[in-house]
């Protein structure tokens, strides 16, 4: 009885701290997301406030959390936008690949991760943050521009290489012979093409099994059909976030409409308890340490996702301004980060720590990138190109007055 008293209080007061943190980052014009991870240091192991009683229901929480986040990432899109993107975008998609996971391997290498840790790392700077981004885009007003498909197209091959990443991820981090590991990894991949085939194939049949007319029991289909899907999904050694994502995915229009509408509460509340338990599981003083790592990594992989976008965009034949406007939209990490690194916790424990602290500075830099990229790079062009008019005229003028002379 002391036991579940002492646990609603304390779940209580985590409820009650997430919705005032995230009313106080709305306020900011911020992502919530920094301040969840914030909360979940101060409540975790050498924090504030440690919590006990309730840490392992939020462990809990915080795996529905991840299912609810990319099963809402697959309704996003559709299976005719998949393909689309895959045919025109690959380039770009490779690119983007090149440039953003490339620094978290060197990093993860140089602190002496061994291979593992270079792994994880680099999935952790690849991956942007959907989340943020489409909110970004849409405060901005910016859903009509010409370079937001561009944007869209990107973060939807990052989904899909995510699908093929965390199997391998996972067979790496159990730590499995080669032999083992090739049966465990053949059979993650295949399981994860026969379900995207499904859902690409016959997914208005899947649509058209789980519709109702009735909220309630929509609700309840979609989200047993996700939770069964995620754990048998997790037993055939495929993440279960991406048979969350595969599940959206297969559910499309006004069935994926009303699941988007009905499961945004579920999915927000469950995000913040995930961002929390992250928090909780990393230790506040092992952060100091690595902020300088994280922070070039953040420097670097600004600047690569500024590159990437600005190239994605040129190749849609979009003009400077789009290009930069895209390349800022993309900085943002966030959500998928966190997945990656909390995968690694128990096998490569360092990891958590570097990836708190480089999605902390991401996800506040992010939405400022967006914002200020392009005004700022066209503010300097215009600068550079007053001082080459200045120096034009005195050079023009020198002959003149010595002439004159």
């Amino acid at each position: 009885m002391h036991d579940t008293t002492t646990m609603l209080i304390e779940l209580g007061a985590v409820v009650l701290g997430l919705g005032l943190v995230g009313r106080l980052a709305g306020r900011l014009g911020l992502s919530p997301i920094p301040l969840y991870l914030l909360a979940g240091l101060a409540f975790g192991s050498g924090g504030l406030l440690p919590l006990d009683t309730t840490e392992g229901f939020i462990e809990v929480g915080a795996e529905i959390g991840v299912i609810l986040l990319l099963l809402m990432l697959g309704l996003e899109y559709t299976a005719p936008e998949l393909v689309d993107s895959l045919k025109t975008q690959y380039p770009s998609g490779i690119v983007d690949l090149v440039l953003n996971a490339t620094p978290g391997a060197l990093v993860g290498f140089l602190l002496g991760w061994g291979p593992v840790g270079a792994l994880t790392l680099a999935g952790v700077t690849y991956i942007s943050s959907s989340g943020v981004i489409a909110k970004v885009l849409t405060d901005l007003n910016r859903l009509g521009n010409r370079e937001t498909p561009v944007i869209l197209g990107i973060l939807v091959i990052e989904d899909l290489t995510m699908a093929v990443y965390l199997p391998v991820l996972s067979t790496v981090l159990a730590g499995v012979g080669l032999a083992s590991g090739s049966v465990t990894l053949a059979i993650a991949l295949g399981t994860a093409s026969v379900a995207l085939y499904v859902a690409l194939r016959h997914g208005r049949w899947i649509s058209k099994a789980v519709s109702s007319d009735n909220a309630e029991m929509l609700l309840l289909v979609v989200l047993g059909l996700t939770l069964l899907v995620a754990g048998i999904a997790q037993r055939l050694q495929v993440s279960a976030a991406v048979g969350a994502f595969l599940v959206g995915i297969a559910l499309s229009g006004e069935v994926a409409h009303t699941t988007r509408r009905l499961f945004m509460p579920l999915r927000d509340l469950f995000a913040a308890v995930f961002f929390v338990f992250f928090g909780l599981s990393t230790t506040p003083s092992d952060i100091p340490p690595v902020l300088v790592p994280a922070l070039v990594l953040a420097v670097v992989t600004a600047l690569t996702k500024i590159a990437t976008g600005w190239y994605a965009a040129r190749r849609a034949g979009i003009g400077p301004r789009g290009r930069l406007r895209a390349g800022g939209a993309l900085v943002a990490r966030g959500e998928f980060s966190i997945v990656i690194a909390g995968l690694a916790t128990a096998t490569e424990p360092r990891v958590a720590p570097v990836a708190t602290a480089y999605v902390l500075i991401l996800v506040i830099v992010g939405p400022l990138a967006a914002r200020w990229t392009e005004p700022v790079a066209r503010n300097l062009m215009e600068r550079r190109a007053a001082r080459q008019a200045e120096v034009a005229l005195v050079h023009e003028a020198r002959p003149a007055t010595e002439a004159g002379s």
